[in-house]
């Protein structure tokens, strides 16, 4: 199994990059260092000039693997839902239980997120800390529509239909299964914000996780019983 695991590799829509920087040493290099460099300065003042002098290399040689930054925003955002979704399925994958696969599907979404040694030149946890804060520049464009026919978005919104399959498969007389789904998947990213900088208008804190919240209000909505292992 742990052969299995290592060889894993998160497949994202090649619209996304001009070169896979999969391909590479240097995109890898490429995509480790911009998650450092976006966690340090902020996207907003994240350029591939600053990224560049950062691996040693021209701005130019970044510019092979990716039109502009707003394509490597949509990288690496997909590449972090495209690792929660893998998560999801191995967590998942043959538990018969409708209720007890939900309860996983909702603890991999909303749980503390530790670093993947399966992938060497990414580091989740940092790179979760900018798709809380980043993701919605991703989509709040104007180009948005034409990127989603284009499939930008399409495992975010996977992911998103696998936790409503398991909401219909716990309660199919529910009315709301994909609002409710998406509003666990975004929804953690908020209360994991409001945890770390807002915490007056959060319950979230060192002893009540997001995790705890998103269980409760999932399945008191559902009308099921919590205490299901």
């Amino acid at each position: 199994m742990k052969d299995l695991i290592e060889v894993i590799t998160i497949s994202l829509n090649d619209k996304i990059f001009l070169k896979n920087p999969e391909s590479s040493d240097l995109g890898k290099k490429i995509i480790k260092n911009s998650i450092l460099l976006i966690e340090e300065i902020g996207f907003a003042c994240f350029n591939f000039k600053k990224l560049g002098a950062k691996i040693g290399s021209n701005e130019s040689s970044i510019y092979r693997y990716f039109e502009n930054k707003h394509k490597l925003l949509l990288y690496l955002t997909s590449w972090y839902w495209g690792w929660v979704e893998y998560k999801l399925v191995f967590a998942t994958t043959n538990v018969e239980n409708p209720e007890i696969k939900l309860l996983k599907g909702i603890e991999v979404i909303s749980s503390t997120v530790n670093e993947d040694s399966s992938f060497s030149h990414i580091n989740e946890m940092i790179l979760k800390k900018i798709v809380m804060r980043e993701f919605s520049k991703s989509y709040l464009t104007k180009e948005v529509d034409k990127e989603n026919k284009e499939g930008y978005f399409s495992i975010y919104k996977r992911l998103i239909n696998r936790i409503k399959e398991m909401i219909i498969d716990a309660n199919p007389d529910y009315p709301f299964p994909a609002s409710l789904a998406s509003t666990v998947v975004e929804g953690v990213m908020h209360q994991s914000f409001l945890k770390e900088h807002f915490t007056s208008i959060t319950d979230c804190n060192e002893t009540t996780t997001p995790n705890e919240f998103f269980t409760n209000l999932v399945f008191n909505a559902l009308n099921l019983s919590i205490d299901v292992r």
